[in-house]
């Protein structure tokens, strides 16, 4: 691609969420940059198959992968995700250009019966799609009963309200954004459930040869964000980056230094502490921000992690 495209054709998910997202986008593109944009709203292998967990069945990528072939053949010019959805390592030919700036990245607690976690009966029923929200469950309420849910935030809404969970929990920024802010009975400090890489903030994937588009949203980046989820990223990276992994990944800007958390948690041993590894680091490039996940995750794996991980990967 030599020049800009025009108009420009966003690649979507066609869930609420997904079309709120890329609306965003577009009126960002026409309100920043006087573009013309349309949509092209797509439905994943990932919102097709509801009834198995998305580490069983190819993770997160089948949410992007159909996106990608139609950037690939030119019957669209970028894909706008969650980033938290974004597979760690993109096909080659793929980049991820542009972050903006991030929504709350916490997770939240939907209840019609409990006001928060805390205040759950022993036994009492919840639902989580997340590996990572599961081990950090157990590890502050082993006596809940935690169960799959799967489908997009509408769907999941449904089912609680169907009575089917006596709470769910689910990220606080796509609640916000479609204004059901009010469906949060308790937002879950980072320090009781740390979030996920990404969460929390819109990533924008284009050709990697798209060179004049690149360089056109770049201007969108919102650095802080930028450098905060590439270091967060870097952590799953370093572990194997798969959905199947549950890892969280923070990191958060601190008297002009950026510190990252992660945890990493055994589903196979709900008993078992999780490990905990903490850096904070001036950083001014990506390359900084990545070596400051980097040793984040080694100091993971120092402390049991590897084990941890292949125990996983054999299981």
């Amino acid at each position: 691609m030599t020049t800009l495209p025009d108009p420009c054709v966003i690649a979507t998910r066609e869930s609420r969420l997904a079309l709120w997202q890329a609306e965003h986008v577009r009126d960002l593109l026409t309100e920043r940059l006087g573009w013309s944009v349309d949509l092209l709203g797509m439905t994943t292998r990932g919102d097709q198959i509801l009834d198995r967990a998305l580490s069983k069945v190819g993770g997160k990528g089948l949410f992007v992968k159909e996106l990608e072939t139609a950037l690939e053949e030119g019957r669209a010019h970028l894909a706008v995700h969650s980033l938290k959805d974004v597979p760690m390592e993109l096909p080659d030919g793929f980049s991820l250009c542009t972050v903006l700036e991030r929504e709350d990245p916490r997770d939240a607690w939907v209840s019609s019966s409990f006001e928060s976690i805390e205040a759950l009966p022993q036994g009492a029923r919840v639902g989580t799609s997340s590996l990572r929200r599961v081990v950090q469950l157990q590890a502050r309420r082993p006596d809940l009963d935690v169960q799959p849910l799967r489908g997009n935030l509408d769907t999941r809404l449904r089912k609680l309200d169907e009575g089917q969970y006596d709470g769910i929990v689910l990220a606080a920024a796509g609640l916000k954004r479609l204004g059901l802010a009010e469906r949060i009975r308790q937002v879950i400090s980072p320090e009781w459930m740390l979030p996920a890489a990404g969460q929390g903030a819109l990533g924008i994937e284009v050709r990697t040869d798209a060179t004049p588009l690149r360089n056109a949203l770049a201007g969108l980046i919102h650095t802080p964000t930028w450098l905060a989820v590439h270091a967060e990223r870097a952590v799953s990276r370093a572990l194997g980056g798969s959905c199947s992994m549950p890892l969280a990944a923070y990191a958060f800007w601190s008297d002009g230094a950026l510190a990252l958390e992660a945890r990493l948690g055994d589903p196979l041993q709900p008993g078992r502490p999780m490990l905990r590894a903490q850096q904070r680091s001036r950083v001014a490039t990506t390359t900084a921000a990545e070596a400051l996940g980097q040793g984040v995750a080694a100091e993971l794996i120092e402390a049991g992690g590897r084990d941890i991980l292949d125990r996983l990967a054999h299981g």
